[in-house]
């Protein structure tokens, strides 16, 4: 035969219930205030497109764009992690990701970095780039988020809005979808692809050589990124 329950174990059990319901619930608050403020520290990947044998983009001044991506990357990296954030790097060096003997070294440094990504399940990965045009007078960033996803959308929107603001762009460019590049194909997370500026425009290649103006983009990528990081 079960015992009856006296009134005030009852009682009893609901406190402890509802002492329980409550910790949990400040333990969750805790939780999401820490992930705000950064306390929490959120995984970040960072790609220094190009490298190696594969100088990407020349600009009109003779810069080689996977100088240039590696410079800002790693400015980033430092802003990024001085806001609390783990930020794990494709690339450090000018070396390639690509193994020396591949027939298709381009292939092979691709499928590299997406290993890199997809190994530290990143909440966010921002491949950094310069860009180019058949006109000199094009000009300005312009970040690419992956067609289907909305997340990357979002990101991209934060940055490309922080870009125009603080690099004083005096027309602004829109972020742009895209579904056939192939980082942006075969992430499993989230990921944008900025590029900083257009080599091809004298003024702006000439701007991104400088140490200060890397460090202009870099700040202002990491201010878009934090919002981003914040609001999710």
């Amino acid at each position: 035969m079960l015992k009856k329950i006296r009134p005030e174990t009852c009682l009893g059990i609901l406190t402890i219930i509802g002492v329980l319901l409550l910790a949990t619930g400040g333990v969750r608050k805790a939780v999401k205030m820490q992930a705000v403020s950064g306390q929490i520290q959120t995984t970040v990947v960072i790609d220094a497109g190009h490298g190696g044998v594969d100088p990407g983009k020349v600009g009109v001044n003779g810069s080689l764009e996977k100088d240039l991506n590696l410079a800002i990357a790693l400015k980033l990296k430092e802003c990024l992690e001085s806001n609390g954030i783990n930020v794990v790097m494709t690339r450090e060096t000018d070396a390639g990701l690509y193994e020396e003997g591949a027939s298709n070294k381009k292939q092979s440094d691709m499928r590299k970095r997406c290993e890199i990504i997809d190994a530290a399940e990143p909440a966010l990965t921002i491949s950094i780039h310069q860009n180019s045009y058949s006109s000199g007078s094009v000009c300005g960033p312009q970040v690419f988020y992956y067609t289907h996803s909305e997340e990357g959308k979002e990101v991209a929107g934060f940055v490309q809005d922080a870009m125009n603001e603080q690099l004083e762009i005096e027309r602004g460019r829109d972020i742009k979808s895209n579904d056939s590049y192939y980082l942006l194909k075969r992430t499993k997370s989230s990921i944008i692809i900025v590029e900083c500026g257009f080599l091809s425009n004298q003024t702006e290649a000439d701007k991104i050589v400088t140490e200060e103006y890397q460090k202009k983009v870099a700040m202002a990528i990491c201010s878009g990124v934090i919002k981003a990081l914040k609001k999710s």
